[in-house]
Formats: structure tokens, C-alpha cells, sequence
């Protein structure tokens, strides 16, 4: 028999729990949103892990797609939730889910987990809808029958064909899959192990709770009070911010909200404001606005669901004004979320308002006072912990006061910092650029006298370093390590630090390699990144690759593909022909790159990358390795250097650099 807890009794239960609190006070941390929709190639575990280093300097959370087994050979978002102890997934498998939460967690960037328990998938046994997974974890076994769902799922046809003898559903309905019934206690205790396996075993932060209103707000709270994660947001998917409200009113234990919730508000407005171009939409109260309640508000532009993903499928996107759009909700309290397609397509000036926010302290309960609200411009000022910041957005120019200095602009915003913050900024961003280019540096202060001191060889800048007033400008036409600091009454203060690579983009062309699998026979399939997919070796399932070299005395495949402009890339996959097994989309691939197949998951291979191994270890032997291809120049830890065009030779190849050990296509070279 099936034990239920009503609501009363449930919420007695769980106020006897430590308060989970939902959401830090005055937290001033900026959170990825690692996907988008179909995004199997830019979210493989292996590929989020390589960015790491780069996304930590600017985000403090990165929240991935549901990481479970979904049961399915073909790709699947993870919104199909199967199994919820395995976790080999469409993005890779869970031993490259554990490497890359344990990456993360070597550089404080929080990995928040999607969970999906508002419904579950079936094993799909015979074409049933109710054949759950018996799953054992530390010797215990969970598994979920048919008294564990609602008995009006799917409008009651569920009932209609199985004994199902849950109660009725306590949010609502969604026919896509069963709903759970969260009042049984064996949901609960299912859903509680799965939680503490993410947090305790798999090492997540967090949790995104997906689609809350198909459950009531009392079991989030019970299942935060009781695994206790410091990050906790609740998709409510709703504008109307009084439902807002409510939901995280009814997480409430003892008077403490137990999550946050997205900021769905907040995002309509924004939509209005850029699609419109009628800039006091931004004045509607989104939940951000409200000072109960903006420690709870998770404010974003886009996300999966709202973004375009087709003509069939158009979504309800921000069309215009992107960078103005993310540059409102990175200067407003909330937690802003950004969402990776802008990530990669307005990095820098992303990175910059990511910068400006920091900068200022500005957090998730920052004071914000109105100053301008027309459809040509709206403007607010915000209070952070290190002084005020200004933003502005129309079509109209801001007057601003003599207090106030510009950090930067773009097309329809303006953010503006208040002068006694005292710190030094530029207005260029860390990163690897193909061309020179200048940085403007300034001096963030109302004391006239002060000034910009700075180093270009990584060192920290004294009062004696080369000093300039604010507005100066320097060329950066070689790799540098910029340090700025604040000279103001003879002590330099608040030195930041920017790390410029110049790389210049030459054509060239990426060879890739896969190492014999032993297969019959070998297929690549590949595509280009450039919005059309289009097909770079004939159409699915690829062609033969029948060239091979020896590397380490092992032999294996390769392809070149064609790099000729800057910013291209495409992706692969290895497959054994039409109707046979394949690889997972792999990519997106721009230089050389080196792989072997990796344990088969969901009915498809996951492939491990060695490039770094091959490269950096073993000596490669290519016939006319230096006629038939680029020659590309690596750093012994696997910087590539240059690209020659074929038939360079290794020691014109080499001949820029110091004397030193390189790797040249495969194989080390002293010069």
C-alpha cells in the first residue's frame, strides 16, 4: 500500500527540516544557461569541459540539461527522463559528466542540474506508458509503479488502460508522459535519493526544477528542506508576476520561500522593449522589482523554450537589441542567466557587462531607483556594494550627471558608474583576437589628480610604472598580459588584469583523426557551423574514409576539411554506414583533432578526445605528411602556434620562434 501525506500534514513533516532558503542573500554571482535547443554538439560534456577555464573567469553557475539516461538511440534533450541514477546521456557519458563537474569545481563555477520530476518516461516495454526502471543505489532499490501516478494523467486515459491508484495530480496536467503523483511517499523517497545522488555523489550545486506548475509548490519545499542545496530555481512558466509570487509563497516553511523561481515577468518586458523598440516596457514589474521577493528572481533574455528553433517551431524570441537586452538584466538585481547562444555570438560584449556588474557589486537585492521611463529611453540607477551604476536604454542620449562616468555603450544601452568606486577599467575584455587593437583605459574616479599606471608584462604596476591620465589609449599588437591599476595619492589601488593573445586567422585546413575501431567500414559524416548545416562529405551516412597513417605504431583514419574563414567550424560523426552504428555529433571542430571510440550509450558510441595525448606524447608518421597537408606548430601543452600552407617545411615552420621544442603535425622538433 502507498502512503500519502495531505498538504497539512506534509507541510507539519517539513517544518521540522533546516530551512534550504532557496537562493543566497545578496549573492552577486551571474549564472549560463549551457544549452540551447538541439544543442548536442556545443553542450558534449568533453566540449563544456574545454571552456571551462574561460566561463569560470565570468559566470559562478553554469546549469546543464537533464544529465540522465533517457532510454532512447536518438537525441533527446533530456526532457524524457528514463533513469535517474544512470547518467550516460545524449551529451556524453557520466564518467565525462563527473570529469567535467569536477573541472568546474576546481575553478568555483557551481554546476546547477535539471531535474525533470513532474513526469517520468516509461522503459517503453511492449509499448506500455507505465514500466518504470527498478534502479539500485548503495544497495537500496527505487522504483516507481502504478500507484505512484496521478490518477487524472492525461485527462484520465492513463486510468482508463492500467490500474493506476495515485491521487489526482497537484499541478497541471501534461499527456507528453505520466505525471507523479508527489503526494505518495514512495515518489518522495525516490525523488529525494535521486536529489542527494546529484548534490553527494555526482557533485551538482543545484537544481533547476522543470515545469513546477505541474506539482505544488509544497513538495520543492520539501525536497530543498530536506537535501538542502544552496541553489535551488523553479521554472514557473508564467508573466503574470503575481503567479510568480505565489509559487514561491507556497514554498514557504516557516516563513522562509525555499527556491527561486525564473523571472518570466522580467523577460516578457524585455521582449516588449526590444521587439517594439518601446523602451518603458522595462518599467513593468517583473519580480526583480519587488524587494520580497528579487533575492528570488532568476531574470533572463532566452532560453530553450522561448528561443526560435525553426519555421515550424518559431518560439516567442527577443528579436532586436540582443546586447541591450542582457546588458538590462546584468545591471538590475536578480541573478541574471545567460543564455549560450548569446554567449557565443556577443561574447565580448558580454564578458565586458559581466565586468561592469562586478565591478560596481551590484547583487541580487540592489536597491534600484527609476530616473527616466518614456518609450524613447528608460533609465534606472542601481545601488551596488562598491558604488552606483547607471543604465540607460532607448533611442534617446541619457543626460547624466557630473558623477557619473561611461563604461561602455552599444546600440540602444548605455552603462554609466558612479565615480567614487575608484577603480581602474578597460574597455576590452581577456580573450585571443586575430587582429591588433587598442585599449582604452579609465580612470573611474572623481579625484582629478589620479591616474592610470600599468605593466604589459604581467608584472603588478607600482607608482613607477608607466603612467597616463584617464582616456589614453594602448596598442596591443603582440600576445600581453595588460595590468591597470588606480594611481591616487602616490598608492595604486584595484588593479585588474586582461590577458591578450594575438593569433591571426590564416586558411588552413583540420585533419581529423579516429582511431581504428575495427569496424568493416569507416564513414565520416560531417557539417559545417554556418546556420545551413551544410554537408561537407555528401549526405548521411557520409563517405568512406579509406586514408590511414600510424601514430604510436596504431593505425588511423583521417580527413581534412577546409578552414578559410575566421570563426568556421563543422562537425562529425563516425558511423559504419546507413541503419548501422554510429558516433554522438562531435564538434564543433576548427584545427586537428584526435579521437577514439568510447563506451556506447543510448545506442550511440561516445568518442573520447586524445588530441592532447597524440600530440603532445606520441610521434607521428604521415606519408607526405608536409606536401599533403597544413603543417601547424604547437607549443609543447598544446597551443597551436601557426598554420603553414602545404609543402612548408619543418624548419621554416619554426624558423619565427625561439629556440625551444615544438610539435610539428605530430612530432617534436627542437630548433
Amino acid at each position: 500500500m502507498i502512503k500519502r501525506f495531505t498538504t497539512t500534514v506534509c507541510s507539519l513533516c517539513i517544518a521540522l527540516c533546516a530551512m534550504a532558503q532557496g537562493w543566497p542573500s545578496n549573492y552577486g554571482g551571474v549564472m549560463l544557461q549551457g544549452f540551447f535547443w538541439d544543442s548536442f554538439v556545443d553542450t558534449q560534456w568533453s566540449h563544456l569541459q574545454s571552456q571551462v577555464d574561460e566561463m569560470s573567469d565570468y559566470f559562478d553557475l553554469i546549469w546543464v540539461p537533464q544529465s540522465g539516461n533517457c532510454n532512447s538511440s536518438y537525441n533527446v534533450m533530456g526532457y524524457t527522463p528514463v533513469y535517474w541514477f544512470d547518467h550516460n546521456s545524449s551529451f556524453g557519458s557520466e564518467s565525462q559528466l563527473r570529469s567535467f563537474i569536477q573541472a568546474c569545481q576546481e575553478k568555483n563555477l557551481g554546476v546547477i542540474a535539471d531535474v525533470v520530476i513532474n513526469h517520468r518516461n516509461s522503459l517503453g516495454v511492449g509499448g506500455s506508458w507505465v514500466d518504470f526502471p527498478a534502479e539500485t543505489y548503495q544497495g537500496v532499490t527505487y522504483q516507481l509503479g502504478l500507484g505512484d501516478i496521478c490518477k487524472n494523467d492525461d485527462g484520465g486515459q492513463t486510468a482508463q488502460k492500467y490500474a493506476v491508484t495515485g491521487a489526482n495530480d497537484t499541478g497541471e496536467d501534461w499527456s507528453g508522459m505520466r505525471d507523479l503523483d508527489h503526494t505518495s511517499e514512495n515518489v518522495q523517497k525516490n525523488v529525494i535519493a535521486y536529489l542527494r545522488f546529484l548534490m553527494d555523489d555526482l557533485g551538482y550545486k543545484g537544481f533547476r526544477y522543470d515545469m513546477t506548475k505541474g506539482y505544488g509548490a509544497a513538495y520543492t519545499a520539501l525536497y530543498n528542506s530536506t537535501v538542502k542545496p544552496e541553489f535551488s530555481v523553479g521554472e514557473y512558466w508564467d508573466g503574470n508576476v503575481t503567479y510568480l509570487q505565489n509559487w514561491l509563497n507556497g514554498t514557504k516553511i516557516d516563513g522562509a520561500i525555499q527556491s527561486a523561481t525564473f523571472d518570466f515577468a522580467t523577460r516578457y518586458a524585455i521582449r516588449d522593449a526590444c521587439n517594439q523598440n518601446n523602451w518603458t516596457k522595462l518599467s513593468n514589474k517583473g519580480l526583480a522589482a519587488y524587494d520580497n521577493y528579487k533575492r528570488y528572481a532568476v531574470t533572463f533574455v532566452e532560453n530553450h523554450d522561448t528561443q526560435y528553433r525553426s519555421a515550424n517551431e518559431t518560439g516567442d524570441p527577443v528579436k532586436n537589441y540582443i546586447e541591450a537586452a542582457n546588458a538590462y538584466i546584468l545591471s538590475i538585481p536578480g541573478t541574471p542567466c545567460i543564455f549560450l547562444s548569446h554567449w557565443k555570438q556577443y561574447k565580448q560584449t558580454i564578458k565586458q557587462l559581466v565586468l561592469a556588474r562586478k565591478l560596481m557589486g551590484i547583487h541580487n537585492q540592489s536597491a534600484v531607483t527609476q530616473v527616466s521611463n518614456s518609450s524613447a529611453l528608460y533609465a534606472c540607477e542601481v545601488s551596488g556594494t562598491h558604488g552606483k551604476l547607471l543604465f540607460a536604454a532607448g533611442t534617446a542620449t541619457p543626460k547624466v550627471a557630473d558623477n557619473y562616468i561611461l563604461l561602455m555603450q552599444g546600440l540602444r544601452y548605455y552603462i554609466y558608474a558612479d565615480k567614487s568606486v575608484h577603480a581602474a577599467w578597460v574597455d576590452v575584455p581577456s580573450g585571443t583576437y586575430s587582429n591588433p587593437f587598442q585599449v582604452t583605459m579609465t580612470a573611474v574616479t572623481d579625484d582629478a589628480d589620479a591616474r592610470l599606471v600599468y605593466t604589459t608584462d604581467g608584472s603588478v604596476p607600482t607608482a613607477s610604472s608607466n603612467s597616463v591620465v584617464s582616456g589614453s589609449a594602448i596598442d596591443v599588437n603582440a600576445s600581453m598580459v595588460l595590468q591597470v591599476g588606480l594611481l591616487k595619492g602616490g598608492k595604486v589601488t584595484n588593479v585588474l588584469k586582461r590577458n591578450y593573445t594575438i593569433q591571426p586567422f590564416e586558411a588552413h585546413q583540420a585533419t581529423v583523426y579516429l582511431k581504428d575501431p575495427q569496424w568493416n567500414q569507416v564513414y565520416f559524416y560531417a557539417w559545417a557551423n554556418d546556420g545551413k548545416s551544410t554537408q561537407l562529405n555528401g549526405s548521411w551516412p557520409g563517405k568512406t574514409v579509406t586514408a590511414t597513417t600510424l601514430i604510436g605504431g596504431q593505425k588511423w583514419y583521417y580527413q581534412s576539411f577546409d578552414v578559410n574563414t575566421e570563426g568556421y567550424s563543422f562537425n562529425i560523426i563516425f558511423d559504419q554506414g546507413n541503419g548501422k552504428a554510429q558516433t554522438v555529433d562531435i564538434g564543433p571542430i576548427s584545427e586537428d583533432r584526435y579521437y577514439e571510440i568510447a563506451a556506447m550509450v543510448n545506442g550511440k558510441y561516445t568518442v573520447k578526445e586524445v588530441t592532447d595525448e597524440v600530440t603532445g606524447i606520441d610521434a607521428v608518421t604521415v606519408d607526405n605528411a608536409y606536401t599533403n597537408q597544413t603543417v601547424n606548430v604547437y607549443s609543447l601543452d598544446g597551443k597551436l602556434l601557426r598554420v603553414c600552407p602545404k609543402g612548408t617545411t619543418p624548419l621554416d615552420a619554426i624558423a619565427p620562434f625561439a629556440h625551444g621544442i615544438y610539435i610539428i603535425n605530430g612530432k617534436k622538433m627542437v630548433k
